[in-house]
């Protein structure tokens, strides 16, 4: 009887135990959970009021000074390895995508790029060009700059909002047309490359700085670009490693198979050592373009490329800037580091038109 009683005390010092080190282990648990960045996902642990003291604090390091807003997913090229596909045919009205830029003018954005899809596409330039006007003449924004193909840009845009516009990126990925051909950068028998110069002289003329990027794939990567690049003389010329975004170039659901216009960080850095003489080359290997843009997509959603795919923010139109941007994935230092803050405003480049 003693023996089974002695059991019994046993049992329950035991269980009194195992409660205690559970009680200690969740305290511990929930101290740790609360101190850790997730408290912007909204983790359930935290209060309300504890959540947004952390999220002005998020704030105090994510202001959205350069924005990228792909206003329209539509394009008349068909790039190989294009990341931004026509997955839809959506763009916001005029006046919807102005509130969204004085929101982001509101919460400290000092440079906005249009691109697409291909952003002259839509209402032949008149909504891009209403934007661009907007940005420059009532928000007053530092820099104002657009990313297009080219082949729609007329000459009488650049009378009607070229004053209004800083800088003026046109992609060529190659100054060969068959190349050019084979990446998808053509439509019909225009000549992209002859385009791209008659767009540079319009740029001198109407005072739009020019630059260009370009995507580098295994169509271009052994080619010299030296002597074109010298010639056309932009204020930069951004050289993109070819990247994979699953949903848009890879995978089941993408409108683009990419895969085989990849290459390696070696060919990469070939490439680079090729133009080493250039020095308005501006290298953006996967490493430093995944994370350190701000992007919104035509809803206005943030869009977060941090697990190789674009996972989408509500849109800064329902919930506002300082929430939406904590679903960016943005990587600020990184941004700083790939040299994204530079002399963006036509006004402070110094340049002989």
């Amino acid at each position: 009887m003693k023996f089974s009683s002695a059991l019994v005390s046993l049992r329950l010092l035991l269980q009194l135990c195992i409660r205690t080190v559970h009680d200690i282990s969740a305290s511990l648990f929930s101290t740790v959970w609360y101190w850790t960045p997730a408290v912007c996902r909204g983790a359930s642990v935290v209060s309300t009021a504890d959540r947004e003291v952390d999220q002005k604090e998020v704030q105090n390091v994510m202001t959205p000074t350069s924005v990228n807003y792909h206003f329209t997913r539509k394009c008349n090229y068909k790039c190989g390895f294009c990341f931004h596909t026509a997955k839809t045919s959506f763009v916001l009205p005029l006046e919807e995508a102005k509130r969204g830029l004085k929101l982001l003018k509101e919460s400290g954005m000092e440079k906005i790029n249009f691109s697409g899809g291909e952003p002259f596409l839509h209402d032949k330039g008149e909504f891009l060009g209403k934007l661009v006007q907007f940005c420059k003449q009532d928000l007053q924004l530092p820099s104002v700059s657009i990313v297009s193909n080219g082949s729609m840009i007329k000459e009488k845009w650049f009378q009607k909002y070229g004053d209004d516009l800083d800088i003026l990126a046109i992609s060529c990925d190659s100054f060969d047309e068959a190349t050019n051909q084979l990446i998808g950068r053509t439509q019909g028998r225009k000549s992209h490359i002859e385009n791209l110069h008659k767009i540079r002289i319009w740029c001198q003329q109407y005072k739009v700085a020019f630059k260009i990027n370009s995507v580098i794939n295994t169509f271009n990567v052994d080619e010299d670009m030296t002597e074109n690049i010298l010639q056309l003389n932009p204020v930069r010329w951004k050289v993109f490693q070819c990247l994979l975004i699953d949903g848009e170039n890879a995978g089941e659901a993408a409108l683009r198979e990419a895969e085989r216009f990849v290459i390696s960080e070696q060919m990469f850095q070939e490439f680079l050592e090729r133009h080493s003489s250039v020095s308005c080359l501006v290298p953006e290997s996967n490493e430093k373009m995944r994370n350190s843009y701000l992007i919104l997509d035509e809803y206005m959603r943030f869009l977060d490329c941090r697990e190789g795919r674009k996972d989408p923010s509500k849109s800064i139109l329902d919930v506002g800037v300082k929430e939406a941007i904590c679903f960016s994935g943005f990587d600020e230092k990184m941004f700083l580091k790939r040299g994204g803050k530079y002399v963006w405003s036509k006004a402070d480049m110094r340049l002989e038109w």
